[in-house]
């Protein structure tokens, strides 16, 4: 049986409320990320493929 004080209704206190957040981002992790895509900036590890990442780690002797 649950009680009117276990419903999802009822406000719980904000400190509370961090802390049920705080644990659950320990356990899980943070599932969103604070920004979207387009609010960040191109990273430039995320552009070209595969290869042209290889390529810049060759070194200037190999060709």
């Amino acid at each position: 049986m649950i009680s009117a004080a276990d419903s999802s209704d009822v406000p719980r206190p904000a400190a509370r409320r961090a802390r049920d957040a705080a644990r659950l981002a320990r356990i899980f992790g943070d599932t969103l990320p604070e920004t979207t895509r387009d609010e960040r900036g191109d990273d430039p590890d995320e552009r070209g493929s595969a290869d042209d990442w290889l390529r810049s780690q060759v070194p200037p002797h190999h060709g």
